[in-house]
């Protein structure tokens, strides 16, 4: 097995440090790639491979590439250890999530400050007590973007806090349906209480990888819905559009390129 891993060709993407930015935005689906990549110059795809698409192109002159990372943290994480093994060392997250927190309405962007470690991977990075937090000029970067794209308006706002990460879906949409649903149905009625934001599956393992390997990153997402509106009695309507939040991860790296080069204060 050692000898799988030890050449410049990654074994899980398929990519060479040639291939790859130092700039890396990761949509879990392969399918968003190609609109992700539309955003940079002379975008290429690299590579295809299991559930890792990768292209790369140029934003203000700098490689950028944009990577798949599949569903749930440990997809996740071999993404960015593969990426890092590249040269990368900036990565920002762009998803969907579940709104947790009232003011979170179906559309609004959501920056993570830090990610709830409710997933497995981070366990294998981490001490338990050790937070899973973002880059702070990443974060800082991602929310002068989501300033420049949003409205004081349902669907338009964008929020900055603390998010929750998880490993099943369905623990989350089903809890009732599952052996230890009163275990899942306290520890939410806890985040709620605690202000988290939304839910989504893998900022917690990204950004747990990225402070183990002492590189930066932050994650935007695009809330879908939020069951506690709708348990409320109030308006939750659904957004299916992640537009805003791919324009926010590109501003974000276009500003994170210019305060690398001592061109930007942020």
């Amino acid at each position: 097995m050692a000898d799988l891993l030890q050449g410049k060709k990654q074994f899980h993407l398929q990519t060479e440090p040639d291939d790859i930015g130092k700039y890396v935005i990761l949509p879990g689906d392969p399918g968003r790639v190609p609109k992700i990549a539309a955003y940079l110059e002379n975008a290429r795809q690299i590579a295809y491979n299991r559930e890792y698409n990768t292209y790369t192109g140029l934003l203000d002159g700098e490689p950028v590439s944009v990577v798949s990372t599949g569903i749930g943290g440990p997809s996740a994480a071999i993404a960015v250890e593969e990426l890092v093994k590249c040269g990368a060392h900036t990565f920002i997250r762009i998803g969907t999530s579940g709104g947790i927190d009232l003011k979170v309405v179906g559309g609004d962007l959501l920056i993570a400050s830090a990610a709830v470690r409710g997933d497995g991977t981070s366990k294998e990075y981490l001490p338990p007590d050790y937070p899973a937090a973002a880059d702070f000029t990443v974060l800082k970067a991602l929310e002068a973007a989501a300033k420049e794209l949003s409205q004081d308006e349902d669907g338009k706002r964008y929020h900055v806090g603390i998010i929750q990460s998880k490993d099943s879906f369905y623990g989350e949409t089903n809890p009732e349906t599952m052996p230890i649903a009163e275990t899942l149905q306290n520890r939410w009625q806890a985040y709620v209480r605690c202000g988290c934001l939304t839910s989504e599956m893998e900022a917690a393992a990204i950004y747990s990888v990225a402070i183990a390997r002492h590189v930066r990153a932050g994650a935007v997402l695009t809330a879908l819905w939020n069951v506690e509106r709708s348990n409320a009695g109030m308006s939750d309507p659904i957004c299916n559009d992640s537009t805003r939040a791919i324009q926010c991860a590109v501003g974000a790296v276009k500003k994170l390129i210019a305060y690398d080069k001592g061109q930007l204060a942020l």
